[in-house]
């Protein structure tokens, strides 16, 4: 996972857990229509929609985007942390119960923790792919490495189990599969080139497995955002069939996509090893 560069000041924040001046943040009296991201990696993590003045000097939401934010216990046990659920950036905390808004949850977040960009900008610069194809951690680097990919973060969908653990996925029982979300610019790359990566970096014709893992959750499966993506998907699928290849690999449409948690995240980064199922092969 590529780090935005940080000032000092957020480095205080993000890194070392510390807290800015009330009401010397830049987004605490924000009320434009938008979407606000993580600082130092760009991962969505409110929509504005979320946002509410209360009157504490932070700026504060009462919903994170589903799997985006996660909570951490305090060492002294007193309050709950929240982090970025991708890169584990420190935001702030996390309180209830206070009758502030009707969902009574405060997400009380430092400026410095974040960027914005407004709704407008946000439609055009970024889309998202969902992809399954065995272990995440494989399908992750081969994404990460391709130009106009702005992220690509390992998770799972299509289950039905809310904040799904892994140890949860892997027992076969609540029907998720690892995933890639990739979410690209494009301007520097287009749906087809992406879904056509996938379909060259594993086996499409195995069922339930990918290599030595084996097990629904390693299944092949494009989840589509749109009916063009499934169209794609559904074309490119047509085309390995007329070269002779018997895939396995459904079209999904997408539902949740639950970040993993943080270690899977840029797994073959943090380890120094490269992937042991996932092997590019030209198809197309």
């Amino acid at each position: 996972m590529k780090y935005n560069p940080l000032t000092p000041d957020e480095e205080r924040v993000i890194v070392h857990k510390g807290t800015e001046r009330p009401g010397s943040g830049q987004y605490y009296l924000n009320n434009a229509d938008g979407t606000y991201l993580c600082r130092r990696c760009d991962a969505p993590l409110f929509h504005s929609s979320a946002k509410f003045d209360s009157g504490t000097g932070w700026p504060s939401f009462d919903d994170a985007i589903d799997g985006a934010v996660r909570q951490v216990t305090d060492a002294d046990g007193r309050r709950t942390e929240i982090v970025c659920a991708t890169c584990g950036a420190h935001l702030g905390h996390v309180f209830f119960r206070e009758m502030l808004t009707t969902k009574n949850v405060r997400h009380c977040v430092n400026s410095l923790s974040l960027s914005f960009v407004p709704e407008a900008v946000a439609k055009a610069a970024t889309e998202r792919a969902i992809f399954a194809g065995g272990c995440f951690w494989g399908v992750e680097y081969h994404f990460g490495r391709m130009k106009g990919v702005l992220s690509a973060t390992s998770g799972y969908i299509g289950g039905s189990v809310d904040h799904p653990t892994y140890k949860q996925v892997c027992s076969g029982k609540t029907g998720h599969a690892e995933a890639v979300a990739v979410d690209f610019d494009p301007a520097q790359v287009n749906y087809e080139t992406l879904a056509k990566l996938f379909f060259e970096i594993h086996d499409p014709t195995q069922v339930n497995r990918q290599g030595p893992d084996v097990g629904t959750q390693y299944r092949s499966a494009v989840f589509y955002l749109d009916e063009m993506q499934k169209k794609v998907a559904e074309a490119l699928l047509d085309e390995l069939r007329r070269k002779g290849y018997r895939v396995a690999t459904s079209v999904e449409k997408a539902g949740t996509f639950w970040n993993a948690e943080d270690y899977h995240q840029d797994y073959y980064k943090k380890t120094g090893h490269h992937p042991y199922c996932h092997i590019y092969q030209k198809r197309f």
